[in-house]
């Protein structure tokens, strides 16, 4: 399947973030963080996994034990993201969503991040 540079899989779910945040919440799902370093040090959801886009193929091991689990991706707009939960729906996990807007709809509503100075 060829899809156009910017343009989202069809098949490709995406969550607002208030549906994240109560799924995170909820512990039904995990959140991963796919900006780079500088811009999660500028701010992040507390507890997510971050592994920036371009280290998301050689570090799907660390993700293997969600396989199966509610796996939402999130970066600052929601395009690498996109990216990333395609990777991730072809390396076999089954219950991917994309954060509708990323980061900035994240603070939009109201949400809470953390800095970081790691």
């Amino acid at each position: 399947m060829l899809f156009l540079a910017g343009c989202m899989p069809s098949d490709l779910a995406s969550v607002s973030p208030k549906e994240a945040s109560a799924m995170f919440t909820e512990k039904n799902a995990i959140i991963v963080d796919v900006r780079e370093d500088s811009e999660w040090k500028e701010g992040h959801i507390a507890g997510a996994i971050h592994i920036p886009l371009a280290q998301v193929t050689g570090r799907l091991s660390e993700l293997a034990q969600y396989k199966d689990s509610n796996v939402v991706v999130q970066c600052r707009s929601g395009k690498r993201s996109a990216k990333a939960a395609s990777t991730l729906q072809d390396a076999g996990f089954t219950k991917v969503y994309n954060l509708t807007g990323g980061i900035i709809a994240w603070d939009k509503d109201g949400l809470a991040t953390i800095k970081s100075s790691l």
